[in-house]
């Protein structure tokens, strides 16, 4: 009877990976999708590009604001309705995109309503794979990353091939209306833990619930604010999702401005979805052998690499090549925060905990792009933003390197 039942955990646990997996690719990669909008808008409403990248701030800061709270009621209640819940605002973002005539629509459908769709996307899945794969779980980490990957490599291609098809209004609508119905749906299939689906699967509707051994030697919130690793961590994730979101955002239209196709700009994009996924892959494997604050430095030398090509690429293979070594860089980076949360503090207030760190990392994605934006209206060159990313990364490895375990 007990093989038994561990059997139906173990390939439950399976389904919860294949619902986290698509909650990542179908949530991060319409959000990365923006890019590709990015010249249609500035074409029919003549916006500047600091105006345009303010929405997408708004929406990225918004997901780590309100991911707080989510973290906190995912460790109380579950995820499965909150999950619900956000996937109406992320899809009806999208959909009212499709009737933007305002910068005040723009902030509000896509900052707004969208943000608040994006606050479950990391927190829930992330937290999620975390308590149910206590033994490989940089590498189920990682695997549920490849999503993101994955819709960072396809939603853009789509999205720019229906609106050449249909146009840019249309577009968002297609892709608001299926994004929610995934979104939704997949909600349905989720529990917080092991123990709840074992209660579920009995048809005990006690809210009771036995304690993880790897839960009861967590610490809780109140102990890990104290703790200057917790403060570190959070500045880390600040520092680098800055430099992160801003590329995200701003690599399309700079790959236009040196003379790109708009095939070819979203080709860059994708490329760099793409191999994120082994980026994703290969750093959640490596987590389970080297720890994660290995592995978040070695993939903060490959991002310092490719801005310092970066510097120099002006043709299309140089782009490519820095899509690669960036791409790397990128999805290993978001692999290794989840991890290094549960393997610091452990999985008791992972919810909460990982909704602040990524919370910091969102402040820090909504002022990247707005400031590389305004640099670029006063400079006409990305060239300044892109030696400020360097440098920033460069402080966020010195500062990475003082993280100690906890004893």
């Amino acid at each position: 009877m007990i093989r038994d039942s561990n059997t139906t955990i173990k390939s439950y646990g399976y389904t919860i990976f294949a619902a986290c997996f698509t909650i990542q690719a179908v949530g991060i990669g319409s959000y990365v999708a923006y890019g590709v909008f990015f010249n249609a808008l500035m074409s029919e409403f003549h916006w500047s590009r600091a105006t345009i990248s303010g929405a997408s701030s708004l929406a990225f800061f918004m997901m780590g604001f309100v991911g707080m709270l989510i973290g906190r009621l995912n460790d109380r209640y579950g995820p499965r309705l909150l999950m619900s819940v956000t996937s109406l605002f992320f899809g009806a973002g999208l959909m009212l995109m499709s009737q933007l005539n305002s910068v005040l629509q723009l902030y509000i459908f896509y900052g707004v309503l969208l943000g608040i769709g994006l606050s479950s996307i990391d927190v829930i899945a992330l937290t999620t794979i975390a308590r149910w794969f206590s033994l490989r779980r940089g590498a189920m980490t990682g695997l549920v990353k490849v999503g993101t990957g994955a819709g960072q490599f396809t939603i853009p291609l789509i999205a720019s091939f229906l609106i050449g098809l249909v146009g840019w209004r249309h577009t968002y609508l297609i892709i608001g209306v299926a994004a929610s119905l995934i979104l939704f749906g997949v909600a349905q299939i989720l529990k917080r833990d092991p123990d709840e689906f074992q209660r579920a699967s009995r048809g005990d509707t006690t809210s009771g619930r036995q304690i993880d051994p790897d839960e009861s030697r967590s610490l809780s919130f109140e102990k890990t604010r104290k703790t200057y690793q917790f403060w570190n961590l959070c500045i880390v994730n600040f520092l680098v999702i800055f430099c992160l979101i801003s590329i995200i955002i701003h690599i399309v239209p700079h790959a236009r401005d040196i003379g790109l196709s708009a095939g070819q700009a979203a080709g860059v994009l994708s490329t760099i979805g793409g191999v994120s996924m082994l980026g994703r892959f290969i750093s959640g494997l490596a987590i389970d052998r080297y720890g994660s604050r290995a592995i978040m430095g070695a993939c903060l030398l490959l991002l310092i690499i490719s801005l310092l090509w970066l510097q120099i690429a002006e043709t299309l293979w140089m782009l490519f090549l820095f899509a690669f070594i960036y791409g790397l860089a990128h999805g290993g980076i978001f692999t290794a925060v989840s991890p290094i949360v549960a393997e610091i503090f452990g999985i008791k207030a992972h919810g909460t905990i990982l909704g602040i760190v990524v919370c910091f990392g969102t402040t820090g994605g909504a002022i990247g792009p707005i400031f590389t934006g305004q640099l670029f209206d006063m400079t006409g060159s990305y060239a300044p933003a892109f030696l400020a990313f360097i440098i920033i990364s460069t402080c966020s490895l010195g500062i990475l390197y003082l993280l100690k375990p906890l004893k």
